[in-house]
C-alpha cells in the first residue's frame, strides 16, 4: 500500500498494490493492519455503493456531526470521479480549504476522508460505480452539508452549475459561512 499526500495532511491518497496475471488481479484494498501502520486507525461499520448512470452527477458536500461522525475510504471499481474533501474544523489552520482528486477503476486510488472533513464527487463517466466505507452508521439527525458550489471555498469542479446533476436536497445546502454545526479542530 502507498500513501500519497494531499494539499490537507489528514487527507490521503491510498494506492493498494494490484498483483495480476492472464486471469486478472487481486488487490487488498483495506487492512486495518497496514492502515494504522500508516497512522490511519479507525473501524469501519458499513460499506456502502453507489451507481451513478450520468457523467456530470455531483453528490455531497456531506459530513455528520458528532457524535456520529463518519470518516470514509472510498474506491471507485466504476468509471472515474473527480472526489474532494473539505476541512469543516473551526479553528484549523487548513479551515475551508479542500483537498480533490481524480479516483478511477483504472488508477485504483482510495480517499481517506477523516471526520471534521465535508466530502463530495462529481462522476467523470457515464456508469461509474463507487465504494466506499465508513467509520460511523448513517444518522439523519446528525447528517448535514455544504453548497457544493459554495464561492468561498473555490472548488474547480469539472461541471458548471447548469450541467451538473445534483439532488433537490444537495442544491439545499448552506454555505460554509452559514453552516453552524461544524467540528473544533483539536492538536
Amino acid at each position: 500500500m502507498q500513501l500519497i499526500e494531499t494539499s490537507l495532511p489528514e487527507v490521503k491518497i491510498v494506492v493498494p498494490q494490484r498483483i495480476g496475471d492472464s486471469r486478472g488481479f487481486f488487490s487488498e484494498v483495506w487492512s486495518v493492519r497496514d492502515f494504522a501502520a500508516n497512522g490511519i486507525k479507525t473501524q469501519f461499520v458499513q460499506d456502502n455503493h453507489v451507481r451513478s448512470p450520468l457523467k456530470g452527477t455531483l453528490r455531497g458536500l456531506h459530513y455528520q456531526i458528532p457524535p456520529m461522525a463518519q470518516g470514509k475510504l472510498l474506491r471507485v471499481t466504476r468509471g472515474a470521479v473527480f472526489d474532494v474533501a473539505i476541512d469543516i474544523r473551526r479553528g484549523s489552520p487548513n479551515f475551508g480549504r479542500h483537498a480533490a482528486a481524480v479516483l478511477s477503476a483504472e488508477n485504483w486510488y482510495q480517499l481517506w476522508v477523516p471526520p471534521g472533513f465535508a466530502h463530495g464527487y462529481c462522476t467523470l463517466e457515464d456508469d461509474t460505480e463507487v465504494q466506499y466505507k465508513v467509520s460511523d452508521f448513517y444518522s439523519p439527525e446528525h447528517d448535514r452539508g455544504i453548497s457544493w458550489d459554495d464561492p468561498d471555498i473555490r472548488i474547480n469542479w469539472p461541471v458548471t452549475g447548469e450541467s451538473a446533476l445534483v439532488s433537490e436536497r444537495d442544491r439545499r445546502h448552506p454555505r460554509l459561512s452559514d453552516q453552524l454545526d461544524l467540528f473544533e479542530y483539536h492538536l
